[in-house]
């Protein structure tokens, strides 16, 4: 539209020759091919979302493909409807009605009148900011570009400060608190804890409810042990949450407040609200460990560990097992920013055995089935009939009051009916029994395996950077046999898992953006400069991510991979607009010297600055208000929002003033018959 626009202004103030349709086709041939290229550029970055798996997967993949449909059909209607519409509706002959009035009505909205980019407001604002710095740097070109470069390189030291994460935190509004015991605990310490769990938790001001549980239901789908309890903490709305005064928060209106508070926030954040809540749960015996509900199903599912981290240690002995995860447990709760640490007792579990005397049982006339009836009805219970109440259906379970199964000498005189009449002690049968043993078995891989648990302050270190720390602490301080291994599992597996994948998907986008880019151009040189703007953009990326305090995540790297097609994007039109100009003073035998050069390329970048300042802020128009967004989903998207935002503004500012260093000593070397070499003029200055 820009391009058909300065063409149909140039065609009107040399005379209007020949037919407009014709000037217009040629504008549009002139960037069509770009802008679909562009388009398709930005579909094909997004390539390496649609290889990620998993969590990442289903909760990218859709993105992924709502913008691909969508740049897909742009490009088509670039090249399709959209020149269609525009040679059917472009209109150059005014209007010549009776009626004057209707004349200029008519003639305001559906014709118009076509001005010199020199007369546009903004374009005029642009110019004079944009002329001198660009004359500038055509004068200092090798100086400037060394710059460039130089801004990349610091830009990598900061790059390498920034922590890593698996996914960005999704609020959702409620807590997970999930203590552990070690195995042995009775029901009613174990009600009595809860009980005084949930008293504790409901006296914060920000909860709203509290339910805990410890146990299992009878389903192979919550394989959690009796000493692992669950509470579930739902949060009221942060609006009713503890204030945090800030420096706005005495004088300035509501509607103020609520456009600073994503930046400064006036009430207590979560990460405190646990730190309080863990400090008020500490208790002998219980190892805490802090999470929310659905992200604890999802980490259990796919790992197995339900902290941010953990060590996952496999081998072919329970007991060996036991001691490697204790002497992890020792070690890590020396790692700084640590919160709990707690090793499985993989053997520690307590049973109640019944040794029958099989000698004893023929003497009176006994089965084993029959003892372990008796057994199984005594002490754990049997189903003797099912009552029924309306819709519902209760079982009729029998057993010993607890009076007389509390304890072994109480069991060991449960009386046993004998065939003959009569009752006999149990003990009389059988041997009870306190032993030791596994109190759950895992295996993975073939081997048994053990976890250790490990949960840490995510507010004051990364996950990255934790693991790092805890594995340097584990190499020195922990021996494991031969046959044993120690793995990380957790968030940090997830991690791991999608950076080993990135490193293969990335470089082959980029090879296939260059393939596209040369299709587009046809030369490798121009192809390469719009490549240029990838570490362009990844300057402001970064020091966003910095500033904001954001960790490197698969979200942060989505919103990169998007980033990469905007800066095709950018880098074509820019690219376009100097070769339209070159060319142009080309075919009108004005480019016989480097001073011809200099004024073609002043003319191509800041002659059109303005419609490639409004494809970059339109993009990122679009893309501030995320930043201001809070609430649920906030989190992650604003880690896609941010490299986007941060890259497009280095990317433009140095593709405006790089690139047309790099055109000039590019086009310079293929001066034919230079005759003169004409210094680049400053700017005169006007009053």
């Amino acid at each position: 539209m820009e391009n058909a626009y300065n063409k149909l202004h140039l065609w009107q103030a040399g005379g209007r020759k020949g037919d407009f349709h014709k000037v217009r086709l040629e504008a549009l041939l002139e960037v069509g091919p770009s802008v679909f290229f562009s388009l398709l550029v930005i579909a094909v970055a997004f390539l390496p979302v649609f290889t990620l798996i998993d969590q990442e997967g289903r909760l990218f993949r859709p993105l992924a493909w709502s913008k691909n449909l969508a740049m897909a059909i742009a490009a088509l209607l670039a090249i399709t409807l959209d020149p269609a519409m525009r040679m059917m509706f472009t209109r150059m002959e005014p209007f010549k009605l009776r009626f004057r009035p209707l004349t200029w009505i008519a003639n305001t909205l559906l014709v118009g009148k076509y001005q010199a980019e020199e007369k546009h407001p903004i374009s005029h604002f642009l110019h004079r900011i944009y002329e001198p710095p660009c004359r500038f740097v055509l004068r200092h070109a090798k100086a400037t570009i060394a710059l460039a470069v130089l801004l990349v390189a610091a830009t990598v030291p900061v790059y390498l400060k920034l922590g890593s994460e698996f996914m960005p935190p999704l609020n959702e509004g409620t807590l997970l608190y999930m203590p552990t015991t070690l195995p042995g605990m009775s029901v009613g310490e174990a009600q009595g804890i809860l009980q005084t769990q949930d008293r504790i938790l409901r006296g914060f001001p920000e909860v709203e409810s509290v339910f805990g549980k410890a146990g299992r239901a009878e389903s192979s789908t919550d394989p959690a042990p009796f000493s692992m309890m669950e509470t579930t903490i739902v949060l009221k709305p942060e609006s009713q949450w503890r204030e945090n005064p800030r420096w706005y928060s005495k004088w300035t209106p509501q509607f103020l407040q609520r456009l600073l508070r994503p930046f400064w926030r006036d009430r207590i954040s979560e990460e405190e609200l646990v730190e309080e809540m863990d400090r008020a749960m500490k208790a002998p015996g219980l190892t805490t460990a802090w999470t929310m509900p659905i992200k604890a199903r999802l980490d259990m599912l796919s790992t197995g560990i339900r902290t941010p981290v953990g060590l996952k240690i496999s081998g072919a002995d329970l007991t060996e097992l036991e001691r490697i995860g204790r002497d992890a447990e020792g070690i890590l709760q020396r790692v700084p920013n640590t919160r709990s640490v707690f090793a499985e007792r993989v053997a520690g579990g307590y049973f109640l055995d019944f040794v029958l005397k099989r000698d004893k049982l023929a003497r009176y006339g006994l089965s084993v089935d029959d003892a372990n009836t008796l057994v199984m009805t005594a002490v754990g219970g049997d189903n003797q009939g099912t009552t029924v109440e309306g819709r519902a259906r209760y079982p009729i379970n029998v057993r010993y009051q607890r009076d007389y199964r509390e304890d072994i000498s109480a069991l060991k005189r449960v009386f046993v009916p004998i065939a003959g009449g009569g009752h006999i002690p149990i003990e009389e049968i059988a041997e009870v029994q306190l032993v030791q043993g596994p109190s759950m078995i895992r295996d993975e891989n073939g081997l048994l395996a053990g976890y250790v648990f490990v949960d840490f302050d995510t507010a004051k270190v990364d996950v990255g950077s934790y693991v790092s720390e805890a594995k340097k602490a584990i190499a020195a301080g922990l021996t494991t046999p031969a046959g044993y291994s120690v793995t990380w599992s957790g968030q940090y597996e997830n991690m791991l898992r999608v950076k080993e994948r990135l490193k293969v998907i990335l470089p082959i986008t980029l090879v296939l953006i260059f393939a596209l880019l040369y299709m587009n151009t046809k030369s490798v040189f121009k192809a390469g400069l719009v490549m240029m703007a990838v570490p362009f953009s990844a300057i402001g990326a970064v020091w966003l991510l910095f500033l904001l305090g954001f960790n490197v995540s698969i979200a942060v790297w989505v919103g990169m991979i998007a980033l990469m097609g905007l800066d095709a994007e950018t880098g074509v039109f820019m690219l376009v607009f100097l070769d339209l100009s070159h060319d142009a003073a080309k075919a009108e035998g004005r480019l016989r010297s480097e001073g011809d050069l200099v004024e073609a390329i002043i003319h191509g970048a800041v002659k059109r600055v303005r419609p490639k300042a409004m494809t970059v802020f339109a993009a990122f128009a679009g893309l501030l208000p995320i930043l201001w967004s809070t609430g649920t989903g906030a989190d992650v998207m604003k880690r896609i929002a941010a490299p986007m935002v941060g890259g497009l503004v280095t990317s433009f500012l140095l593709e405006l003033l790089v690139y047309p260093a790099v055109y000039f000593l590019w086009k310079r070397r293929g001066l034919a018959g230079e005759t003169e070499v004409v210094a680049v003029a400053p700017v005169p200055q006007t009053a």
